[in-house]
Order: C-alpha cells, then sequence, then structure tokens
C-alpha cells in the first residue's frame, strides 16, 4: 500500500547544484568578455557588476535552498540559469542597451522564485483557492483592454505599466491556470477516467463536470484570441490537453481535443486576417519576402548561414532579423554559435523537462504531481511553438522562448514557475511501504 512518508526538513549541502551553478556564472563571465573584446575594449564595471550580481543570486538562492527545501531537485536551477546567462550574453550581443535591463529582470526573478518558496505555506495551500487564482489571472488579462498599452508597436495593447517598466499578463495568466487545472482536476480525475458516457464507441467526459474547467478555459482563450495573442492562445490550449490526459490518463480526450483545435484554427482562419497572413507566409514565406515573410525568410537564412558551430559570437549578421532579441533569439544563437549551439538550447529545455516531468512522479500527492505536469508543459509547450515557428514547421506565433529571449514579464513568470517546481520538489517525497 502506498502511504506518505514525511522527511524531516534539515538543512543540508547540496554539491551536485553548488558545482552545476558555477556554469552559468562562466558562460555569463565568457561571452560578456569575449563581446567586448570584440568591440576593442576590456570587460567595464558594467558586465563585472552583471556577472557578480548573477553569482551572488545563484549562490544565495543555493544558500536558501540548503536551508528551507534541502530536498528540492538540485539540477532545475542550474538548468534554468544557463539558459538565462545564455539570454543575458545574446541581449548584450544583440540590443548593448537592454543588457543591463534583462540583467535586472532575472534579478527580480531570483528574488520573485526565493519569495514564492518562501511565502508559500505549502504547494497544497494554493488549492484553497484555485477559483481566486482563475479570475485573478482572467481579470489581469482583461484589464489590458482598458489600460494596456502597446510599447513595441506591434499593434496589440497587450502590456500594462508605466514609467518605462511594461508588465504582460498573459504570463502569468499561465501560471495561474495550471494551479486551478491541477486543483479542480485533481478532484474530479477518477469521474473523468471511468466516465460511462457513451456516443457511438468512443467514452465522453461527463460533461457536468468537466463545464467549469472549459468555461474558465474558454474565458481565457476568448479574451486572448479577441487580443490577437494567438501564441499564447495555443499555449493554453495545449496546457489543458496535457493537464486533462495527465489527470485522465485518457487518450481520447487528446484526440477529440485535437479535433475541436481544428476546426477552431479553421474558424479563426477565415475570421481574423492576422491568421490567414501567418498561415499562408509559413507555407511559402518567399513569396514574400520583401514583406510578411521577411522575418521568417530572413531567420531561416540566419540559422543555414550558421552551419555547425556558427560564425562566432558578434561575427555575424543577426540584426537584420527584426525581434531578433524576442521572438528569434534562437536565430541569432544559430548563426554564431551554430547547429552546435541551437542543439544545445534544446537540450536544456529537454533536462527541464525531464526533471520537471521527475518531480511530478516523485510528488507528494496528486495535486503537486499535477502542478508539477502542468508547469512543465508550459515550458516544453512554449518552447515547441517558437522553435518549430523559427524553423518553419508551424505558423509562427509570438511567444517568448522561456528564460532566453529578452522580456521581463517573461523572465519573471518562469522565475516563479522555476520557484513553483522547486517547492512541489522539496516537499516529502512518497514513499512506498509493504503493507
Amino acid at each position: 500500500m502506498m502511504t506518505l512518508g514525511a522527511q524531516p526538513r534539515q538543512a543540508r549541502p547540496r554539491w551536485l547544484e553548488l558545482m552545476l551553478l558555477v556554469l552559468p556564472v562562466l558562460l555569463l563571465a565568457t561571452g560578456l568578455t569575449t563581446i567586448s573584446l570584440a568591440r576593442g575594449e576590456a570587460p567595464g564595471q558594467r558586465e563585472q557588476a552583471i556577472v557578480a550580481a548573477l553569482a551572488t543570486a545563484l549562490f544565495v538562492s543555493h544558500l536558501w535552498l540548503s536551508l528551507r527545501h534541502p530536498h528540492a531537485d538540485e539540477v532545475i536551477l542550474p538548468t534554468g540559469a544557463m539558459l538565462a546567462a545564455l539570454s543575458m550574453v545574446m541581449v548584450a550581443r544583440l540590443e548593448p542597451d537592454l543588457a543591463t535591463r534583462q540583467a535586472m529582470w532575472v534579478g527580480v526573478g531570483s528574488v520573485a522564485m526565493l519569495g514564492t518558496l518562501t511565502i508559500l505555506p505549502s504547494v497544497g495551500w494554493l488549492r484553497r483557492y484555485r477559483y481566486t487564482w482563475a479570475v485573478l489571472g482572467i481579470l489581469l488579462v482583461l484589464s489590458t483592454f482598458v489600460f494596456g498599452i502597446d510599447p513595441n508597436g506591434s499593434g496589440a495593447r497587450l502590456w500594462l505599466g508605466v514609467g518605462g517598466v511594461y508588465f504582460q499578463p498573459s504570463e502569468i495568466l499561465k501560471v495561474l491556470l495550471v494551479i486551478f487545472f491541477a486543483a479542480y482536476l485533481d478532484d474530479y480525475r477518477e469521474l473523468l477516467a471511468l466516465s460511462n458516457v457513451r456516443v457511438g464507441p468512443f467514452r465522453l467526459p461527463p460533461l457536468p463536470y468537466l463545464a467549469p474547467l472549459l468555461l474558465m478555459l474558454a474565458l481565457a482563450l476568448g479574451i486572448i484570441v479577441l487580443q490577437r495573442d494567438l501564441g499564447a492562445a495555443l499555449l493554453l490550449f495545449g496546457l489543458f490537453l496535457s493537464m486533462l490526459y495527465v489527470a485522465s490518463g485518457r487518450a481520447v480526450y487528446v484526440v477529440g481535443g485535437l479535433v475541436l483545435f481544428a476546426g477552431g484554427a479553421s474558424l479563426l482562419y477565415r475570421l481574423f486576417s492576422v491568421v490567414k497572413i501567418r498561415v499562408e507566409t509559413w507555407l511559402d514565406p518567399w513569396a514574400t519576402a520583401d514583406t510578411t515573410g521577411y522575418q521568417l525568410v530572413q531567420g531561416l537564412t540566419a540559422l543555414s548561414a550558421g552551419g555547425l558551430f556558427g560564425s562566432g559570437l558578434t561575427y555575424g549578421y543577426p540584426r537584420y532579423v527584426p525581434a531578433v532579441h524576442t521572438d528569434f533569439m534562437i536565430a541569432a544563437i544559430g548563426e554564431e554559435i551554430g547547429l552546435a549551439g541551437t542543439l544545445v538550447v534544446v537540450a536544456l529545455y529537454v533536462v527541464l523537462i525531464h526533471r520537471g516531468l521527475r518531480v511530478a512522479m516523485l510528488a507528494r500527492d496528486s495535486f503537486g504531481a499535477l502542478v508539477a505536469a502542468g508547469l512543465t508543459s508550459v515550458v516544453g509547450i512554449q518552447a515547441l511553438v517558437i522553435l518549430g515557428g523559427t524553423l518553419k514547421l508551424i505558423p509562427l506565433t509570438g511567444v517568448t522562448l522561456p528564460l532566453l529571449s529578452y522580456g521581463g514579464s517573461s523572465v519573471l513568470a518562469n522565475f516563479v514557475l522555476l520557484g513553483l517546481l522547486l517547492a512541489v520538489s522539496g516537499e516529502p517525497r512518497r514513499s512506498a511501504d509493504a503493507a
């Protein structure tokens, strides 16, 4: 019989984590030094301060985890830190004026991660306020219809903010919806898994129990589609399907969801010109290489020019790619660090997803397992959507590469996500005791 076995929270050294945390600091120091030398300068005070700040933030995080969450996963933080360090290097290369700001957001994200670990009484506490989290997230996104601004001039008012500091509510919405989905699905997972509702040979989910979940999802998706933030909509729908599958174990739900997705995508293609343009650009970007296909064509050209090992940091021309420091960061990495660098980025996401799923499997209870699986799905789906769009495997949508692309709200939300994963992994584990 499976029982819950509590482990005492005694501080213990986390040597693996400490050794791995050296790598992102070395990566950042080497990258910033290379960029400075290529400009004919020695690394200045700004570069030294950024490296020192990252090292300090990571060491403090390590100490805090050793004292308060000694059993938390020891690979998640170093993997996230590697992506954040590479992000700071690439932002310094592509947009030098934004390097300090990106470093500050990484610092704020680290504080938010530690704050999550500190103020959260337990992961189970989150389920008490499931509807509060969902409504809060939806209200935040809804507020952009009134107070939203468009700092990038993209035509979409997706941000809130004043004085040059902007925040995109949909980044937080995805984390809050993970908590809501996890709490609701955990309550009704047996009903969803053992449903006897049938249409022909197919067993369907009991709709009365699924209705609140679908209502919240429809609200979130509707608002985001109206804002034409199609990347976020795709991410939320993929998150819902993945968590429904994890909770029920029923592949037919996923198949049904994909059929609904195909129907919805077809409808959006007819209703919204932006969807039609993106699909046509995806099918043949070269036909519109001077207009709507320019970004994708430049991105593919940059990736092709990089070859196996790239032209070398600062020796490429990635700034010909529009929005290269946000949506197309991987194109700059591919051109200057090559296929090898691109594969390293992919490997870092694979490691992060593997550790996240491992946390889910070892979680203290089923709610924690669903939270970890949902958060891991967010990282995996988001990385897949933007990498697939950049490589012309799927239509391009405007989402960021988690922890890598420039953007304060993205960095902040993803560090909170890491904090929640560490919190789940740091709780007493399951232990199998023979009955």
